[in-house]
């Protein structure tokens, strides 16, 4: 199961995410998001869980947690919808002004 964790600290590791997750069962992934242009965390993450049943005891046990000094807010992760993409061409969506999406017109 996938698992969202959001209002993480900056100063949390990936290390210290698994090991409070490890606590409820076995772990496959830990990925802390951050910033693809300033490199810093954005402020969650999403940990794998194999086992269903591990993964929703560490949903319990884990939610609204004090971990670094933030309260955490951990749930199961929403599947990843295609709307965040912007314009910007023929697949992400009209452009404004120009041509109708860049393609030329003879």
């Amino acid at each position: 199961m996938n698992i969202y964790i959001g209002n993480i600290s900056r100063d949390l590791s990936e290390d210290e995410l698994r090991e409070a997750f490890a606590a409820f069962g076995q772990v496959s992934s830990v990925n802390i998001i951050k910033d693809k242009f300033t490199g810093e965390y954005r402020g969650f993450a999403f940990v794998e869980m194999p086992v269903k049943e591990e993964a929703e005891a560490a949903i319990s046990g884990l939610n609204g947690r004090e971990l670094k000094g933030r309260a955490l807010n951990v749930n199961e992760a929403r599947p990843r919808t295609d709307d965040r993409r912007g314009g910007g061409g023929p697949r992400g969506g009209p452009r404004r002004g120009g041509n109708g999406g860049g393609h030329r017109r003879f």
